[in-house]
C-alpha cells in the first residue's frame, strides 16, 4: 500500500529522482507488506483450527467449560512465556527474520500432528508446541515492522499488517465452514488443509521477507575502479573502514539489558496497563460460546462467528492505526476497551433478538482494531531499536499471561456460578481496570500523548 500524493510539493528530506522530480517514500514499507502476506497465509491456517476447536473439544470430546478454560489458558500462556525468549534471541543474534522463521516453521510442523491426536493429552501437547512457535515469532515480527517504519507512521504500519493478518482470520473460519459442510470426516480434513496452508506461509517468509530491517535498497551502480597507482591506498582505506565498522558494531544484548527496560517509566506503565486489562479480557472462544448459548445459533454455524469479528477488524484496523498516530494512542487504546465493555453489556442484558450477534461481533472487532496494533506501536515509541523485540516481548508476555489467568478464572466461574455471574464479574473488572489504565497512561508531557 503506497500512499503518496504526487501533486504535493516535495517535503524536506524527500528523495528526488534524476528525471522525474521529487518522489516520496512509501508510507508503508515493503517489509511490512511482505510480513502482512506471511501473517495472512499463516492466519488462514491457524484460524481454520481455532474456529472448530471449541466445538471439537466440548461437543466432540466432551470437555467441560473448566477444562476448556484451562486448555485455552495454557494455549495462550505458553505463547506468552516464549515471547520473552523469542524477543531476546532476536535482539541478541540481530537476525529477526531467523527467529521469526523458526517460530513459523514450528507452528507449521504441529498442524499435521492434529490428524493423529484424538484425546485431550496429545492435543494439549500439540497445541502447546504450536503456541511455542507463535511466541517465538511474534516479537521479532513486530520488531521488523517497527524498525522499517518511521515513528510517526507506526500506527498506520501496524494497522496495515493487522488488516492483512485479519484477512486470514476472515478466510480461515470460512474455509473451515466449507470443509465441514462438504466432507464426512470434517475435523480431520480441516486439520490437513490447515497444515498445507501453514507450509505455504513459511515459504513466503523465506522468499520475500528481507533479513535486514533497512527498507532502503542499496544502489546497484558499482563505484568506479581505482587507478593502479592508488590500489595500495585504497586497500588501506578499506582496512580502516572495516576496523571502524567493527568498532561501531553494537555489543551483544545481555539479559540484564532486557530486564533493565522495565526501568523506563513509559514502558513500565504500558506493561502494567496491558496486564490489568488482559486480566479482564475474556477469551474469543468464550465470547463465541456465550453468544451461541444466548442466541441459540446452531452448531453448523459456529465456525462462522469469528468472521464477524474479523470483518470489522479488517475494515477498521488501518483507520484506527492512522487515527492513533493523529490523536494519540492512549485515547484509541482505551476507547477500544470501552467498546469491549459495551459488548459484554449486550451479552448480559440485551434481549436475544436477531441483531444481537451482529452487534456483539461488531463491537468485538472494533475492540481489536483499536488495540491490537496500537499497543505495539506505543511500545515501539518507548524502546531503543537494539532492544525493540525484547521490549515488545515484555509487554506482550505480560498481556498474554494476564489473559491466561482470565481464561482460567472465567472457566472456573462459568462452571461454579454460570455464564451470567461469570461475565458480570469480568465486566466489572474491566470497568475498574480501564479506569486505572486511564490514570496510569495520562499524558504527563506532550510526547506522552502518543
Amino acid at each position: 500500500m503506497y500512499l503518496a500524493d504526487r501533486s504535493a510539493p516535495a517535503p524536506e528530506g524527500a528523495k528526488t529522482a534524476p528525471d522525474r522530480g521529487p518522489v516520496r517514500a512509501p508510507a508503508v514499507a515493503s517489509t511490512v507488506l511482505a510480513l502482512g502476506a506471511v501473517s495472512m497465509i499463516t492466519d488462514i491456517s491457524s484460524e481454520m483450527v481455532t474456529a472448530v476447536l471449541p466445538l471439537y473439544l466440548i461437543a466432540g470430546l466432551g470437555l467441560s467449560p473448566l477444562g476448556f478454560g484451562a486448555l485455552d489458558g495454557v494455549y495462550n500462556g505458553v505463547s506468552a512465556l516464549v515471547q520473552l525468549t523469542g524477543g531476546h534471541l532476536a535482539d541478541r543474534v540481530r537476525n529477526h527474520k531467523l527467529i521469526a522463521g523458526i517460530g513459523y516453521g514450528l507452528s507449521a510442523l504441529c498442524k499435521p500432528l492434529l490428524l493423529f491426536a484424538h484425546s485431550l493429552g496429545p492435543i494439549s501437547v500439540i497445541l502447546t508446541l504450536e503456541r511455542t512457535g507463535k511466541g517465538l515469532r511474534t516479537a521479532p515480527r513486530d520488531a521488523l515492522i517497527s524498525l522499517s517504519t518511521p515513528p510517526e507512521l507506526q500506527g498506520r504500519a501496524f494497522g496495515v499488517h493487522r488488516a492483512m493478518d485479519t484477512t486470514g482470520a476472515l478466510l480461515g473460519p470460512l474455509a473451515a465452514f466449507l470443509i465441514l459442510s462438504l466432507t464426512v470426516d470434517g475435523y480431520d480434513a480441516v486439520f490437513g488443509v490447515s497444515a498445507c496452508v501453514a507450509v505455504l506461509g513459511v515459504v513466503v517468509l523465506m522468499l520475500f521477507v528481507p533479513s535486514g530491517v533497512d527498507p532502503v535498497p542499496t544502489p546497484s551502480a558499482a563505484p568506479p575502479a581505482a587507478p593502479p597507482a592508488a590500489s595500495a591506498k585504497a586497500t588501506s582505506v578499506k582496512a580502516t573502514a572495516a576496523t571502524a565498522r567493527d568498532a561501531d558494531r553494537p555489543a551483544p544484548v545481555r539479559l540484564r539489558d532486557a530486564l533493565g527496560l522495565l526501568r523506563l517509566p513509559r514502558l513500565r506503565n504500558l506493561a502494567i496497563c496491558a496486564v490489568l486489562l488482559g486480566l479482564t479480557t475474556v477469551s474469543d472462544a468464550f465470547v463465541y460460546l456465550l453468544l451461541q448459548r444466548r442466541t441459540g445459533i446452531g452448531d453448523q454455524w459456529f465456525p462462522l462467528m469469528p468472521l464477524g469479528t474479523a470483518a470489522v477488524f479488517l475494515l477498521l484496523a488501518v483507520p484506527a492505526g492512522a487515527l492513533a498516530d493523529r490523536i494519540g494512542r492512549r485515547t484509541v487504546f482505551l476507547t477500544g476497551h470501552a467498546l469491549l465493555l459495551a459488548g459484554y453489556a449486550l451479552l448480559l442484558w440485551a434481549p436475544a433478538r436477531p441483531a444481537l450477534p451482529f452487534l456483539v461481533l461488531a463491537l468485538h472487532g472494533m475492540f481489536y482494531a483499536a488495540t491490537d496494533g496500537v499497543l505495539p506501536a506505543a511500545v515501539a515509541a518507548t524502546v531503543p531499536g537494539e532492544l525493540r523485540a525484547t521490549g515488545m516481548a515484555l509487554v506482550g508476555t505480560g498481556q498474554a499471561l494476564a489473559r491466561f489467568g482470565c481464561s482460567l478464572a472465567f472457566g472456573a466461574a462459568w462452571t461454579l456460578w454460570g455464564t451470567g455471574p461469570a461475565l458480570a464479574a469480568a465486566a466489572a473488572g474491566l470497568l475498574c481496570c480501564a479506569a486505572v489504565a486511564g490514570f496510569v497512561l495520562r499524558p504527563s508531557a506532550p510526547q506522552d500523548t502518543r
